[in-house]
């Protein structure tokens, strides 16, 4: 944790000032044990939206609502004691005006206890992201692939090929301006996000995005095998948790059924060995 001092965790301002040094290093948390095991590697632990469709089976993060993720949120800081909590607001939360956004990011700090919000959005969300980050909420931004746009979109795809680029660095330049301390480059051909972080006096964090990002972030079920429903290109596994939680349980059944599991080992008897005469 090179970003702060062992003593305390890092905050936003340390994120800032890691612009062109050493990587930073991003994923997703959703419980409390993953957090703490994120709090060891990671710099930030990102509260995704995308719990929705990780832990809870939804088809996108559209129906991602603000209690779901207090409720995940507390979780996560609950496991963290240096790496810096972000939470995702859900879609709905902060579109409307800034100064929906204002009530809904304050709410998320105020009863989580993590520390900044990310939003998704480029041009458009400047002057909310100017309107929070006046307002003491820090916020990371989110441009190129934005999932919560998806339908408007036109699905998962890549943004900022050919006519598009020039957009893409725009909506990188605005949201800097606007006051946010890093953002997360989502899918983004991987020369525009060179440029992109080239430019720009904040971290970006890549996702889909090539090697020159400052940082990188994933979803950890994908990184770990254990989300299996579909696999971004982008996505590198480097575990196939999900494969071996399906043997281990398989194995269980396989006992239960057998009926070697539980063996005396692991049960209670009806009577207390006697521990013999003391001498």
């Amino acid at each position: 944790m090179s970003a702060s001092s062992p003593l305390r965790p890092v905050l936003p301002a340390d994120i800032k000032s890691r612009k062109g040094g050493a990587p930073l290093v991003v994923l997703t948390a959703y419980t409390t044990p993953i957090a703490r095991i994120v709090d060891r590697h990671c710099e930030i632990a990102l509260v995704g939206d995308s719990v929705g469709m990780v832990l809870h089976g939804m088809p996108s993060t559209l129906g991602v609502t603000m209690e779901m993720m207090i409720l995940h949120g507390r979780a996560v800081v609950r496991g963290l004691s240096k790496a810096m909590a972000v939470i995702d607001m859900p879609f709905g939360s902060y579109e409307e005006s800034p100064q929906q956004a204002f009530r809904n990011a304050s709410r998320l700090m105020a009863e989580t206890g993590a520390p900044a919000v990310k939003l998704e959005g480029g041009q458009h969300m400047a002057e909310t992201i100017a309107f929070l980050t006046a307002r003491g909420v820090p916020v990371m931004a989110h441009i190129g692939l934005t999932p919560q746009s998806v339908n408007t979109l036109g699905g998962y795809k890549v943004v900022g090929r050919d006519d598009e680029a020039a957009r893409v660095l725009s909506d990188a330049k605005a949201v800097e301006a606007a006051g946010a301390f890093s953002v997360v480059l989502e899918k983004v051909p991987e020369g525009l996000a060179g440029r992109i972080t080239a430019q720009l006096s904040i971290p970006t964090i890549g996702i889909g995005a090539g090697v020159n990002c400052d940082g990188q972030v994933l979803v950890i079920d994908d990184m770990l095998g254990l989300f299996t429903d579909f696999r971004p290109k982008f996505v590198k596994r480097y575990g196939e948790l999900g494969q071996a939680a399906d043997e281990a349980i398989a194995a269980y059944a396989a006992e239960v059924r057998a009926r070697t599991f539980p063996a005396a080992e692991h049960a209670f008897p009806d009577v207390l060995p006697s521990k013999g005469p003391k001498s």
